[in-house]
This record gives structure tokens, C-alpha cells and sequence, in this order.
């Protein structure tokens, strides 16, 4: 892994990216003590969130979001994911009761579906644009949760915080926001953020 994760590149471009990376994904995020997905499974328990609503883990990858999704207890979980060979290996892990194939800029089913988003490392530089925080919020029902990250060299990305003021002043309100490890051999840290769609 390089800055290239992290600098703007077209869907396509992340598909192939993605695509390439898919079996070997899971070893390189554990060798980097990939932190974000417990942490973000964490802090989506802490809430009153019910443990049998209906989370769907958007940009899913391989399934990592998904493990720890579980373990925190929640009983009721899709996955979608735009690279078809990170939801290959998703599928064979058996956590999601649905997978769901991506379209880009798009959230499955319709608004209301489901209670809680959460998206685990897609609202960043190199993967979804800041647009894709008002589109999430607006998939949810009030009073969903959507549970995401920006680690940091999004959170030095004016357009992300932007975004981020833009939802908090329009649709949503914060329940958590916290700073901590994301990729720990790289020293890369991580905020950790839940809104409550209004």
C-alpha cells in the first residue's frame, strides 16, 4: 500500500485496483492492524441502535466491516460493494444475509431500507467522493444512523470536511466523533464519526 490509495482516481480505476487486490486484501489489512471497522462496529453498538435492525455495509470489500459488525452483535447485514472480486470473497465468509452488487454513487434498495449505513473507509480521497455523504444520509430513515470514516488525509481534504459541515447544518445530527488508529504500521490515524439523520 502507497499514497496512491489515497489520491483521486476514476471508478474504473478503482475497480481495477480492487480487483487486483482482492485476495491478498485481507493479510495486508491484518499485517497493517487495520483498526477502523472495529472501532466504527464499536462505537454503532454504543447507540441505541436495536442489534436486529437492518445495517447494510456499504463499500464492504472483502467483508472486514462485516466481521466486525457481528461481533458487535448485529444480527441484520447486507453488503454492496462496486469490485465483484472483493464481493466474491465477501460471499464465501457467509456474513451478510444479502450481497449485493454496486452501482457507483448509488445505495441499494430505497431510502428507509435500512436503519443504519455504515461505510468503513469509502467516504475518502481515492474512493467515494464528499457527495456520497449527502447521498447515504439521504438514503436512511430519520432517526438512521450512518457510521463512517475519514482518516487522515481526507481530514486534511477541505471538500470532505465541507461535506461534512454541510450534512451536520441540513440532515443530520453527530452522535460520536472520535479520533484514533486506522492503519497502525503506517501511522495513519482515523475519525470515527455516527450521524443521526434528522
Amino acid at each position: 500500500m502507497d499514497a496512491k490509495l489515497w489520491t483521486p482516481r476514476s471508478v474504473e480505476d478503482t475497480q481495477a485496483l480492487y480487483a487486483d487486490w482482492a485476495r491478498a486484501y485481507d493479510a495486508d489489512m491484518a499485517r497493517m492492524s487495520y483498526a477502523t471497522p472495529d472501532r466504527i462496529a464499536r462505537a454503532l453498538a454504543a447507540t441505541d441502535l436495536p442489534k436486529d435492525a437492518a445495517v447494510l455495509d456499504f463499500g464492504c470489500g472483502t467483508g472486514l466491516s462485516g466481521a466486525a459488525l457481528r461481533a458487535a452483535g448485529f444480527t441484520r447485514i447486507d453488503g454492496t460493494d462496486i469490485s465483484p472480486e472483493m464481493l466474491q470473497v465477501a460471499r464465501a465468509k457467509g456474513l451478510y444475509d444479502t450481497v449485493i452488487p454496486g452501482t457507483p454513487g448509488a445505495v441499494p434498495g430505497a431510502p428507509g431500507d435500512y436503519a443504519a449505513i455504515v461505510a468503513t473507509g469509502v467516504i475518502s480521497l481515492g474512493a467515494a467522493p464528499p457527495s456520497m455523504l449527502h447521498v447515504l444520509l439521504k438514503a436512511l430513515r430519520p432517526g438512521g444512523r450512518l457510521a463512517f470514516s475519514y482518516n487522515d488525509p481526507t481530514l486534511a481534504d477541505s471538500t470532505y470536511i465541507a461535506a461534512l459541515d454541510q450534512a451536520l447544518d441540513t440532515l443530520a445530527t453527530r452522535e460520536h466523533r472520535q479520533h484514533g488508529p486506522h492503519l497502525n504500521e503506517k501511522v495513519t490515524g482515523s475519525d470515527v464519526i455516527i450521524l443521526r439523520r434528522a
